[in-house]
């Protein structure tokens, strides 16, 4: 299949011919003809699968079939994201794409003076991305209306749904028509945020290029048990053995973030780090840096997971287990994009353990455990099932050594909470000039 089958018009496909791509990603081949056809879509793949492309396109097509004419031009789609980075990247491919269109689009976030957006509002735009915090702040101060809105759309839905989002997300559901197309998209979909979604949307069509919550084929996952207190020496080991450039490492805190950064700096290895606590010009920078290779290495708390597209990206570290096992999948996906090979490493002290077994849980899967050698940690090692040994050996290779079999601990049961979610319930439109009919 190649995209001058999926009904798309000759200025996008000229858009992404000079992009250099011709054939479309499974979501974009399942994904774009449900949205040219004005339905509501539920779409889950894994990351680095091109989820941007496959409603931009469509939502670009859509706007420009529907342009109203006249000078005036009020916000007839929005993206929300639930990162500065991510905002910032969706709108890249929305002017990328829409190059050769007569629309206008803005992007709006935290962090920045709020006059340049502002501005760029009042000249109209028909496509908005936006975070949550930043759109309802600027429609308070009453610098945008959501009146005529057609399009909704929740990029890396799962995060806009958590409970850390659902209040502004309730809010921002009260000032959008009731009437309007909405398309979820993310690479994870607990059973929770999953009823959420689909009580914002109305009647959606599922789609779903792999199993739920599942990592790239092609990124190696290896996981080594060592001591909390050795994590920073074997760290940057690892990075001077490997002559690794380019790693992007995850830390829980933005203080444990700034912390390691600066131990690296002392090692010799460039490095910077980005959190919510830096301004936006200094995590732009930071990015940039990375981007070019002028800093090694990168160290993000979980905000970087969603919104960094670094092409070629060979390693991602886990510095420190996320507590949440879907932000596993998110984290790893930065490596391993658009069909390439990587390497995710985790390193996991023994407080850390159950962590493992969430994510092994969500993953439907069992790790290798391997230990590197210099950095046997003094800890009793998580005693492992029975199919599972730990590997001692070096770092680069963490293949053989002496294997030990132990018996697993039972299991703690843990549950979850009961998502209740609400916002107005959106209704998909057939055509630009035609409305839904309830359904008999």
């Amino acid at each position: 299949m190649s995209f001058n089958t999926l009904g798309l018009s000759p200025a996008l496909l000229k858009a992404i011919d000079k992009k250099g791509y011709s054939n479309p990603s499974p979501i974009q081949s399942q994904a774009i003809p449900l949205i040219l056809d004005r339905k509501d879509v539920l779409a889950s793949a894994q990351t680095g699968t091109g989820k941007t492309a496959a409603f931009t396109l469509p939502v670009l097509q859509i706007l420009q079939k529907t342009a109203q004419k006249g000078k005036r031009r009020p916000i007839r789609a929005l993206v929300l994201t639930p990162t500065r980075e991510l905002a910032a990247q969706v709108h890249d491919n929305v002017r990328d794409y829409g190059e050769f269109l007569n629309l206008r689009s803005a992007v709006i976030f935290g962090g920045v003076n709020q006059n340049p957006q502002v501005s760029a509002l009042r000249r109209g735009v028909d496509i908005l991305i936006a975070t949550p915090g930043r759109l309802l702040d600027l429609h308070t101060q009453g610098h945008l209306s959501l009146a005529d809105l057609d399009i909704l759309i929740f990029d890396e839905a799962d995060r806009m749904l958590d409970m850390g989002f659902l209040r502004d997300i309730k809010r921002i559901l009260h000032i959008v028509p009731e009437e309007r197309q909405t398309l979820l998209f993310s690479a994870t979909f607990s059973s929770d945020i999953l009823r959420l979604a689909k009580d914002i949307s109305h009647e959606p069509e599922w789609v779903e290029t792999a199993p739920k919550n599942s990592t790239a084929k092609k990124v190696h996952q290896r996981f080594f048990f060592v001591d909390r207190s050795q994590k920073p020496a074997m760290l940057c080991q690892m990075i001077q053995d490997g002559n690794w450039s380019q790693v992007l490492v995850f830390t829980r805190t933005k203080h444990g973030a700034n912390r390691l950064a600066q131990r690296m700096a002392k090692r010799g290895i460039t490095a910077a780090a980005i959190h919510g606590n830096k301004s936006q010009s200094a995590r732009t920078q930071a990015l940039a840096k990375f981007k070019s290779n002028d800093i090694r290495v990168l160290v993000a708390t979980d905000i970087a997971a969603r919104g960094l597209d670094i092409p070629l990206l060979p390693h991602v570290i886990n510095f420190e287990l996320p507590n949440i096992a879907e932000d596993y999948v998110h984290r790893i996906g930065r490596t391993g994009r658009a069909g390439a090979a990587g390497e995710a490493i985790s390193l996991f002290s023994h407080d850390e353990e159950p962590l493992v077994r969430k994510i092994e849980k969500l993953l439907g899967k069992r790790h290798k455990i391997e230990v590197k050698e210099g950095f046997e940690p003094s800890e009793e090692a998580p005693p492992p099932p029975a199919d599972r040994s730990i590997h001692r050996g070096g770092g680069g290779g963490g293949r053989g050594g002496n294997n030990r079999n132990r018996r697993r601990r039972p299991n703690g049961n843990s549950g979850g909470g009961n998502g209740n979610g609400g916002g107005n319930r959106s209704r998909s439109r057939r055509s630009s000039s035609s409305r839904r009919q309830p359904q008999k």
